[in-house]
């Protein structure tokens, strides 16, 4: 059986780990299917990471872990709460550092457990891990003009606009680097 790397950050008064997902609560995940993604996963997860606003996440993954099953341990994860034994968001990166040490961060938190801290724990355990590893030397965001409250998340720790791009899915995004 595979281990997965945990990691942790306190901010506030949050106690937070990142825990790395496998193949199969990914598949199961994109499939909608929560009873194999509970199987699969080593934290239970709640109806809304099965749900439809991530499934697409979900889907990417899957498939990028199927042809690359080390990417499992940059891309998304679960935001756990380790006081309330909670799933509480998802948090990672896009994938492994490319040609050009740059990686990308995404997270999401369910509806149900915004604005209590856990965007900004999850942006500062990925800031310091990125940190840590000698070939990362970029950390990239990407957020919707509209999207103030993920604005206001990372204005705070040293980004600053390079650029904007279309996403398919998301449509206009301003990219955001900072040094790792």
């Amino acid at each position: 059986m595979r281990a997965f790397p945990i990691h942790a950050a306190k901010v506030a008064d949050l106690q937070v780990r990142i825990v790395h997902l496998n193949g199969a609560v990914f598949d199961a995940l994109a499939a909608g299917d929560l009873t194999a993604a509970n199987a699969a996963s080593p934290v239970p997860l709640s109806a809304y990471f099965a749900g439809p606003d991530w499934r697409s996440v979900w889907r990417m993954r899957s498939e990028q872990v199927a042809e690359d099953p080390a990417s499992a341990d940059w891309v998304t994860g679960v935001i756990w709460d380790e006081d309330g034994d909670l799933a509480v968001g998802r948090a990672g990166y896009h994938g492994p550092p490319d040609a050009a040490g740059m990686v990308e961060i995404g997270y999401a938190v369910d509806p149900a457990h915004r604005r209590r801290g856990y965007a900004r724990a999850a942006l500062e355990f990925l800031l310091r891990r990125a940190s840590d590893e000698p070939d990362v030397r970029t950390v990239r965001v990407t957020i919707s003009p509209d999207n103030e409250a993920s604005y206001r998340l990372v204005a705070g720790y040293g980004f600053v606009e390079v650029g904007e791009q279309w996403d398919e899915e998301d449509g206009l995004e301003i990219i955001y680097e900072a040094a790792a």
